[in-house]
């Protein structure tokens, strides 16, 4: 009989309901690669998978076989190119509006303000997305906008997060550290003297500053508890970006 691991495996902790277990073993053995790793042997693999190394080796000469892992002259494993075939497929079909624009209108209702979807551009920042608050009274931005970096929440936090901007962190370096620090920037009447906004950086999964997720109302609407509502959403957003 097969020996009963003591401990569960990722795979036997993460199992998919209704799903086929050898399956699940052999995803987990996927994700257990991560940035960085030039390779990985046989006992790491098995240490992060939490599986015997028996178990591992088998998975592994599937895996081979097709082209989802390649042995090293080394002896080690690295990531073969059957990934990267399936990335590019997914990247051609990767539609960033699907996976921002449901967000934000989430974010819209749950607050009742007005959300957007701002990307560095150069030494602005550019609107790519945006929903509108239902109150007719709001700020009136529009996707296509090009607004300032370093003025107002977004700006600032784009700022803050960008290391490729970090010269511009000598104007105020303290209220930037304090925005890393807290994971957010919240301001009142910054670039408009009527309008408060919230931001929040939206990171890929690899770690990298993919855009300032904002949410924008008029000074009176201003309401701290917002700022749980955007953090939950730009994580959202990471984790569906490429």
């Amino acid at each position: 009989m097969p020996r009963k691991s003591v401990t569960e495996s990722v795979a036997d902790e993460n199992a998919a309901p209704g799903g086929v277990a050898a399956v699940d073993r052999a995803l987990s053995l996927l994700a257990a690669f991560r940035d960085g790793d030039d390779g990985l042997g046989l006992a790491e693999l098995a240490e992060r998978t939490r599986m015997y190394k028996s178990t591992v080796s088998r998975l592994l000469a599937s895996l081979e076989h097709a082209g989802w892992v390649i042995r090293l002259d080394s002896g080690r494993y690295a990531v073969g190119p059957a990934v990267a075939r399936l990335h590019a497929v997914y990247a051609q079909n990767f539609s960033l509006d699907r996976v921002v624009m449901p967000v934000l209108r989430a974010l819209v209702e749950a607050t009742g303000e007005s959300a957007a979807y701002h990307v560095r551009q150069g030494r602005d920042r550019l609107c790519l997305y945006r929903v509108d608050s239902p109150h007719p009274v709001r700020d009136h931005a529009r996707v296509g906008d090009l607004l300032p970096l370093g003025k107002g929440a977004g700006g600032r936090v784009l700022v803050a997060f960008d290391p490729e901007l970090a010269e511009w962190e000598r104007k105020d370096r303290v209220h930037y550290a304090k925005v890393r620090a807290d994971g957010f920037e919240a301001l009142i009447g910054d670039r408009n003297s009527e309008i408060a906004g919230i931001s929040v950086p939206v990171f890929r999964k690899c770690g990298e500053l993919a855009a300032a997720l904002t949410l924008t109302m008029p000074v009176h609407r201003y309401d701290a508890r917002y700022v749980k509502n955007v953090l939950g959403a730009a994580r959202e957003l990471g984790g569906a970006l490429p």
